[in-house]
């Protein structure tokens, strides 16, 4: 069936290269970029469609690090599994992508590694206001879930003082990143979910990032065409 086959690495890449240049950037409260239509279609089905359960997690103390032995990590045995995970780390691997995000983010990529993660939230899930750790040269959000309850389950923004202040819109197919720093409080505050809050979660992580388990490629840095 044509629709389950995803396009190659080549067509991803020149489709979210093409939306990052797009990219609506807003400095408040921290600089922040916005982006629409984030995949190809096939490529949001393909995730969707995977045949990852999502987890139960019961109590959780508001951070993800509490059930590390769950996450779904976009390893080597996944790409080998999985085609649709393949031509994604492919697309975002390939130096010519790197260079832009390197660009449109204003960070050296040269010799980073890429990490991604496929996150599936039921209801309960939460997650406390935090920054992301600079060891993350950048965090990049995309949405993949939809539902008549969709549109309020973006991540939560908050000021320097941890303030709520707005919240993502969380529409299919948007994307929202950010450069980790001082002030870029985020996280998700306990709300129903009925569902299944799917997104990617993409970085590119320091050379030094201890938990290789959670690499793409852990072999092969990052280079910039």
């Amino acid at each position: 069936m044509s629709l389950l086959v995803p396009p190659d690495a080549a067509e991803v890449a020149s489709h979210f290269s093409r939306t990052l240049r797009q990219a609506e950037r807003g400095e408040w409260p921290y600089v922040h970029w916005k982006m629409r239509d984030m995949l190809p279609e096939k490529v949001c089905i393909g995730f969707l469609i995977l045949p990852i359960a999502p987890p139960v997690l019961g109590k959780t103390d508001g951070t993800r690090n509490t059930y590390n032995n769950t996450r779904t990590f976009i390893t080597p045995s996944m790409r080998a599994r999985f085609p649709v995970c393949a031509v994604l780390a492919d697309a975002l691997q390939r130096p010519d992508v790197a260079r832009l995000i390197g660009e449109t983010f204003k960070i050296g990529v040269a010799g980073s590694y890429l990490r991604m993660e496929y996150m599936q939230d039921l209801d309960g899930a939460w997650l406390e206001p935090h920054r992301d750790i600079p060891e993350k040269l950048f965090s990049m959000v995309i949405y993949l879930f939809t539902g008549p309850d969709a549109k309020d389950w973006g991540t939560d923004i908050y000021d320097a003082d941890r303030k709520w202040v707005g919240r993502a819109s969380g529409e299919f197919n948007t994307g929202a990143t950010f450069v980790s720093g001082p002030h870029t409080w985020h996280g998700f505050d306990k709300r129903p979910i009925n569902g299944v809050r799917r997104l990617m979660e993409i970085n590119y992580v320091r050379s030094d990032w201890r938990d290789r388990n959670q690499l793409c490629f852990p072999d092969r840095p990052i280079a910039v065409s």
